[in-house]
């Protein structure tokens, strides 16, 4: 689980990309891709199947950060959205698997007849 727990967060000027500094890598987060992949119950539902495909979220932003406890992120973007709380595990996996994760996203996006663009 250690090797899990980034030793340096940070956040780019910007604020557009969560930079996470583990032992043997670094991983570069965009805000649109941590946004769409919210833990949140308004994104993932309350189970499998109930998952609400995020939209228009190409121009989000990390309007804050704020650790909590010794487990996770809590995030809050420019859209307002704030709830879902990033537990280190679960930053580990959109870090490893962010191709995969993206590829999956965009895949769905084109099904749905739905874009990345804002309104």
């Amino acid at each position: 689980m250690q090797d899990r727990v980034p030793a340096e967060i940070r956040l780019s000027q910007n604020r557009q990309v969560l930079r996470l500094v583990y032992a043997s890598q670094t991983y570069e987060l965009a805000a649109e891709y941590l946004r769409v992949f919210s833990p949140s119950a308004e994104v993932r539902g309350h189970g499998a199947g109930q998952e609400i495909l995020q939209t228009g979220k190409r121009d989000v932003t990390i309007a804050g950060l704020s650790q909590v406890g010794n487990y996770a992120l809590r995030i809050v973007f420019s859209d307002g959205h704030d709830t879902g709380l990033y537990d280190w595990d679960y930053l580990y996996d959109l870090a490893m698997w962010q191709a995969e994760h993206w590829a999956d996203y965009e895949q769905q996006l084109l099904l749905a007849g739905a874009s990345r663009e804002p309104g």
